[in-house]
Formats: C-alpha cells, structure tokens, sequence
C-alpha cells in the first residue's frame, strides 16, 4: 500500500537527509507515515521499463550471474559472495553492477523464463550484461524485468530500504523503517511532474542505408531483430553510432537452459545467417563422444541443438574459450568478442579492441556486422585510471600470475588498472597473462588492464595512463595474496580426487609444459586428471608427441567443452576434492559443481596426481 496523495510530504529547500551526504535533483517526495521516497527516473536511469515491487536483497558486492546464481531455483549460489544462498526471486535485487562472466545476460533471460528472476533490479551504474538479460527476454518471450540505475546517493537509500516499487511512469517508491531518520529532502517538482518521453532506439544515431535496410526487414527477421536488439545496446551505452566489427565470438553458444535455446533456434529458423566470421565458444558437452561419457540426454541433446543452430548461421564449430590461441586479431582490430577471459587477453595482451560483449549480444553483431561505437573501442576508455605498484616478489611457482590477476581484479573493478613492477620474459608472457587475464575477469568487472613494459599499450605506465595522473593508486601486499590464496582455497584438506586444467583451454605451450612435468611418470589410480583443449590445440599437441607422454601418464583430454560447463558424470559424485590450477574455475567451481576445490601451481599439480594428495600448508614463497 503507498497510500493517497494526503499521505505526502513535499519537501523544499536545501536537501538534507540525516546519515548521507547528499543532494538530489528532480521529482522527489518522503512519505511521512509510510516512511517512503518517491521519486521519477529520468529515460536514461530505466534501463529496461516496466512495473514491479519486491522486498530488497542488497549487497555492496557486484555479482556475476553466471557461476552466482543458479536460474532454475532462482539462488545465489557463488560460495564467495555475501549473499550465498539468498533467493532472488521476486525481490528487488539491489547491487553496484556484475562482474565476470559475459554469459551473465543468458543466465537472467533463463531465471526470467523460469519465472525465477528478480521483480526489480537496481544498480549502481550501467551493466551491459545484466540489462542485455532483459532486453532479450522482452523482445523474444515478451517478458522482462525492470532495471533501473541510481546515482550514488539514491543507491545508498535504496540499500537502506524494506520495499522497492518501480510504477510503469517510471516512478520508483523506496520504503521501510530503516529510512524513518530521513529528515527532509530537496523537491524537484510536483509529485504529478510526469517524465521526459523515452527517446526512440534510433534517435540521435548515425545510421547507414544498410543498417536502416536491416532496421526495417529487408534483410529478413533475424537480421531485423539482431538490429533492433543492437540499436537498444547503443542507447544504453551512450552510443552514438555504429562500427564495423572484423570478427565476432560467441559465447552464447554455451547452454544454460530452454530460452537461450528457443533465441538461437529462432534466429536459425528466421534465415539468420553471419556477416563477418564468427568462432564458437566451449559447448556444455563434448560434441564428437558426449553419449560415450555417459552425459545424459537432458543436457546432451540440447546442448548439442544450441550448437548447430549457431552452425547453421554461419558460425564455426571452433569451441574453445581461447580463440586467440588460433588465428588472433591484430593490434586496433575491431572485433566482437564475448567470454571473458578472451576478451580480456584479446584488449590487453593483442591490443586489439573489444567491449565485453554479453551473451546474446554475440550473434546479435555476428548477424548485423555492426556493434556500438562506445566503451573499448574509444581511445579514452582504455587508459589506465588505475595504478597499481606491486612489491618486490619472492621467486615464485605459475599460481603467482592467476593469484594476481585475482587480487588485482577485485581491487579494480570497473577502472582499468596499469601494472607496475611486473617482471614477465618474453617465454613465458603468453601462458602468464592468460592465466592473469583470466582471474582478472573473474572478479572484475573491467575487460581491459595493462603491464607496463610489457603489453601493447603500456610502453611504459605514462603511455598507459595517457600522460594524465592516476584517479587512484595501490600497492597490494604479500599478505593481500595470501587472502585471495586462502579465498581460492576452500577445501584445506590433503584429498586430491580429480584435477582439472584447462580453464582457459590449454595452449601448445601448456602442453609441453605439462609434458615434460609427466614424462617418465605415472598419476596416482585414485587420482583423475583432465585436461580440455581445443580441437585445433589439440592437434597440435598430438603431433608434437605431447598427447602420447600425457596419456601414458594416465591423463584425459577433452575437447570442445570447459571446465565452467562440466557436469557429473565428468566431474563424478565420488570426487569430493578437486585441484585446479585455475583461479577463475576454483571461484566458480564451489557454486557451479558444489565441491570444496583448492588452488596450486601446475608442478603442484602434477605433484600431487602422483602422491594422491597435497600438503594443506599456503606456498612457502608467500611468506606464511
């Protein structure tokens, strides 16, 4: 119940709302006996329109949705965040932005099928992924859910709610005890005061005949709808035009459920077909031999429909989560990549350029061609903002890059940081900032960092910054990694039941590696240890002879799927502990396979497959 409009206290004067340090502008209400703030969002703070009203659930902590929450029960499940456990169904999901994972935009567009997703979201700021989510779900199933964002100040009141209430004029009522201190707050205009029309999905954008060909069908439905839901990201972004993409990688080819099906199948069945050439991402089975692997129908069967409808589009069946590893952009490229961890390697390790593109979006500009001129393809959006200084380092084994990347992550957030101090040799830079860039994107949400001296853009941390000072500086410390370590590290046990590499797909380079720690040596029988590659890697890796040594050692190899897909039977009920020397799967694997999983070096690894377990102590060389 809001109440009536005698209910109202309309405010005037200067703002001051006792506990924040704040001042508002616009349409702004308290409703005195209902404890309540009224107040109208402009167009561009709806980031998807409609009604709903839910009890809040709010973290200060951003949240990847893939590997955070599980879409058919509607819970979050990421072992790591504060609200583990909580249901989000029907509340008003109140957090800063996600971070991680691109197929973020998949796992809302199932939970909205599932009938499992929030009634509202607020955030902080604009999150691609997230509002992706729903954007698809309107346009497809005709179902959505309202996204709204809120300046700093009205974030915090609506952390501090009971209720959120989003009303289809796009005024959004906050109430609850916790806002009784409110003493008055500054009012805009009337409560009456209607909102600024929403602007229409092309206004103010620089389209071409062939993009206004696409936008009106004449290039079929699937290319219609691609545009429309492209034309929708730009606005959001702040766009104001778009650009030719070279190459495309899906990522939404990963299944999560019966939507994101039913979207590719639609496209497929529309006549879609691709502009520009589109690799596939790792597929949740292994396409050639899921029957032999005993993985049941339920997922085998779809998950192998979602494939070939992206094929029947024009996409390759490349299935690696590493496509850089064959064929990779050049430097300025502009591409359109989801995943990720690709996209990370591929802004900072190639200097190519990309957006994080979310799940969805993916085939959208594989269909059109075209993506929004914003974010990372501006040159002023991938310099530094932040500095980040590390201290002098003991000689360390190759868990330090992915625990790095992981701490760094997590500090930086959405602001693109320059690394300073880190001593990379040309040898091992690949398989280093791989496995950097792939714990980065785990717990950031920026797709974009630099090394100095040692990534394309970064001749030195002034040419990263773009001779402008650092909005913020950081000099983690030993014992800053020795609590991500002990973060990553959840099972503190010596059981070691099966280990799992390859999260990114390994490389040629990680084979021979590998190789040469197995050589001559045979894994413990109570101890399975797999790898997944690519198709194309993999092939190498047997030419090279580095299969042979790998399976005379006891190991297995997959191709086409990844560790973040993998389900029992590959991951059995009998193995409890699991040991990985992937920072991103040893965050996601607690949520997504709900074992206790622990984190090493690769010689680490392969050390423990022989002797069947691994000492509980952290790494000598972190100090503890």
């Amino acid at each position: 119940m809001l109440g009536d409009i005698s209910d109202v206290y309309r405010c005037e004067g200067a703002a001051e709302i006792v506990g924040f340090d704040v001042a508002f502008s616009g349409p702004f209400v308290m409703r005195r006996h209902l404890e309540s703030l009224s107040f109208y969002l402009s167009a561009t703070e709806c980031l998807v329109e409609g009604e709903g009203s839910g009890v809040v659930l709010a973290s200060s902590t951003p949240l990847s949705l893939w590997g955070g929450v599980d879409p058919d029960r509607g819970e979050i499940i990421d072992r790591h965040h504060p609200l583990c456990g909580e249901g989000i169904a029907g509340r008003a999901l109140v957090i800063p932005h996600g971070r991680g994972s691109c197929t973020g935009s998949v796992v809302l567009l199932e939970a909205i099928h599932a009938g499992q997703a929030p009634a509202v979201i607020v955030l902080n700021r604009v999150d691609d992924i997230i509002a992706l989510g729903a954007i698809v779900a309107e346009e497809v199933l005709s179902l959505s859910v309202p996204i709204v964002v809120l300046d700093d100040a009205r974030f915090a009141l609506a952390q501090s709610a009971h209720l959120v209430t989003l009303h289809r004029g796009r005024r959004l009522v906050l109430s609850g005890p916790r806002l009784a201190g409110l003493a008055s707050v500054t009012a805009g205009g009337e409560l009456g005061h209607e909102p600024a029309p929403a602007i229409a999905a092309n206004d103010g954008f620089s389209l071409s005949s062939a993009d206004r060909r696409c936008l009106d069908g004449e290039d079929g439905p699937a290319a219609q709808a691609a545009m429309r839901i492209v034309l929708r990201m730009a606005r959001l972004q702040g766009a104001l035009g778009l650009l030719d993409v070279t190459r495309v990688h899906v990522d939404g080819c990963i299944y999560t459920g019966p939507a994101g099906l039913a979207f590719a199948e639609r496209l497929a069945a529309w006549g879609g077909r691709v502009r520009v050439p589109t690799t596939l991402n790792a597929i949740s089975v292994d396409r050639r031999r899921w029957q032999a692997d005993g993985v049941p129908d339920a997922l085998g069967v779809p998950a192998s429909r979602l494939a070939d409808a992206y094929v029947a589009m024009g996409a390759q069946p490349t299935y690696t989560c590493a496509p850089y590893l064959d064929g990779p952009p050049q430097l300025g490229e502009p591409i359109a990549w989801a995943e990720s961890n690709a996209v990370v390697y591929a802004n900072s390790v190639l200097g190519a350029r990309t957006n994080k593109t979310p799940d969805l979006l993916d085939i959208c500009i594989a269909l059109t061609g075209r993506a929004p001129s914003s974010g990372y393809y501006l040159a002023a959006n991938r310099r530094a903002r932040l500095r980040v200084d590390l201290p002098p380092l003991p000689a360390a084994d190759e868990s330090l890059y992915p625990l790095l990347g992981y701490v760094i992550g997590a500090y930086a957030g959405d602001r693109v940081p320059v690394i300073c101090s880190l001593d990379i040799s040309s040898g091992e830079a690949p398989s280093a900032l791989k496995a950097f860039g792939a714990a980065f994107a785990t717990t950031a949400s920026a797709g974009l960092f630099h090394v100095a001296g040692v990534t394309p853009e970064a001749v030195d941390s002034q040419s990263a910054l773009g001779g402008v000072p650092p909005e913020a500086s950081w000099a983690p410390t030993l014992a800053d990694l020795r609590r991500g370590w002990l973060e990553l590290n959840g099972e503190r046990g010596e059981r070691v039941d099966l280990i799992a590499l390859g999260n990114p797909h390994f490389s040629l380079e990680e084979f021979a590696t590998l190789a040469s720690l197995c050589r001559g040596r045979r894994k413990h029988d109570d101890v399975e240890l797999i790898v997944t590659t690519s198709r194309y890697v993999a092939e190498q890796a047997r030419r090279a002879g580095h299969l042979a040594t790998l399976e005379a050692f006891g190991s297995r190899i997959m191709t086409d799927t990844c560790w973040c897909m993998l389900q029992a039977p590959i991951v059995p009920p009998s193995a409890r502990a699991i040991l990985t020397n992937s920072a991103k799967y040893a965050h996601y694997a607690p949520g997504l396979v709900g074992r206790q999983v622990r984190f090493a070096g690769l010689s680490t690894c392969v050390t423990a497959a022989v002797d069947g377990r691994l000492a509980a102590a952290m790494p000598a060389w972190l100090g503890e």
